[in-house]
């Protein structure tokens, strides 16, 4: 069965959201992660700072070395997200099927909405007219009789791009003469093992099929597959089992717990509000610490689902106090083991009580959409904000 694919791309999505809502940004090299003198790596960047070779998780310290004159910024993942939601919005019109790459990138299967939305050309110009009216973005779309044809699509014309590749020869005709990096799965060491064996084009691929199959396996057979447009893979749609995490690095390796579990609590906060978003609820809490040496462990524990902040973090901050004392400069928070309902067993006592709990959260949480989710603040998270001001390690 013939598929149609779209995949769509937000152009240099944290630079262009700050641009938007900081027009003096426009035209200059902006790069968003950390700031120079800090730990940390590029986020994005805009397409000016690209031209002096910075790129997504490069060292900010390199990043600095080749553009010491950029505007250099902490993201802010609120912000981002709130854009995410409102884009993410607009594709789920289209289709059920959709792959989410990240907060700004997705596959999308339309070949069951051709016809009820005029094709897939009016689809992917639709898609990316709505973006840019309701949230004031733009992105590049592809569309692809497979999903390495329309990502491949969405590249072709950045920024604010859009690209058909709509069959095997059409793919072949555009890549022959390109770089085998092109090809999708050939990363750096990959790329370095066909230029040892000669093979630098997709031409060169199909000219020395046996080498490359020879020489990589099952890996090379699948290049090999791959160059010739066979790709049979297809959307995969979001699954229960799939984490939901956040982490946050020190700039200097933190001993005081009282410290930690505040940082905690503020992480706590923020995937409590993700969850509560999409009407999920998690099992599993996992704690994540790196130590100052690097070395690195995870802790978790199962209970009730829940999507509370308060829940999370005392789960979390009971896993911190177990763990070995020692400099830490990593500290992050995940959660699994999703459900779409909470399903406990409540006694008639507590029902009443849990019902007027749970509409006071549902309210809470929408204000947080509707105005930020700094909103409103408990007296925990103030004063964590508070401790972490003052103390500014």
């Amino acid at each position: 069965m013939s598929r149609t694919i779209l995949h769509c791309d937000m152009d240099m999505f944290f630079a262009a959201v700050e641009i938007r809502d900081n027009p003096e940004l426009a035209g200059k090299p902006l790069i968003i992660g950390a700031l120079p003198n800090e730990r940390g790596v590029v986020s994005t960047c805009s397409y000016e700072a690209r031209k002096y070779g910075v790129r997504s998780a490069m060292s900010i310290k390199d990043a600095y070395r080749l553009c010491p004159h950029g505007i250099y910024m902490h993201g802010n993942m609120e912000k981002y997200h709130q854009a995410s939601l409102l884009i993410q919005e607009i594709w789920s019109d289209y289709s059920d099927l959709i792959e989410y790459i990240s907060l700004d990138e997705c596959f999308i299967d339309i070949t069951g909405s051709l016809n009820l939305f005029g094709g897939a050309a009016k689809i992917g110009r639709e898609i990316k007219e709505r973006i840019k009216n309701k949230v004031n973005l733009t992105c590049s779309v592809g569309i692809g009789y497979s999903l390495m044809s329309a990502k491949l699509g969405s590249e072709e014309k950045k920024p604010d791009g859009y690209f058909e590749i709509l069959t095997p020869a059409a793919l072949k005709e555009l890549i022959i003469d390109r770089d085998v990096r092109i090809i999708y799965g050939v990363g750096k060491k990959t790329q370095a093992e066909l230029h040892r064996l000669g093979v630098h084009t997709v031409r060169d691929i199909y000219n020395n099929r046996t080498t490359v199959i020879n020489a990589l396996g099952n890996q090379g057979r699948y290049i090999v597959e791959l160059a010739d447009g066979i790709d049979d893979r297809v959307v995969a749609a979001p699954s229960k089992s799939h984490s939901l995490g956040k982490e946050y690095t020190f700039q200097k390796d933190i001993t005081d717990i009282d410290y930690l579990k505040d940082v905690l609590r503020l992480i706590a906060k923020e995937l409590s509000f993700h969850i509560k978003d999409s009407k999920i609820y998690c099992r599993t809490i996992t704690l994540k610490v790196t130590f100052f040496d690097m070395k690195k462990i995870t802790r978790s524990k199962s209970a009730e689902p829940t999507n509370r902040a308060d829940d999370i973090y005392h789960t979390a901050a009971s896993l911190l106090d177990k763990v070995e004392k020692r400099p830490i400069r990593l500290v992050g928070i995940s959660l699994s083991g999703f459900e779409d309902e909470l399903n406990k067993q409540i006694s008639f006592f507590d029902s009443e009580i849990i019902t007027k709990s749970d509409k006071l959260n549902s309210a809470l949480h929408e204000l947080k959409i509707k105005y930020g989710l700094n909103v409103i603040k408990t007296g925990s998270e103030l004063g964590s904000e508070k401790r972490l001001e003052g103390k500014n390690p």
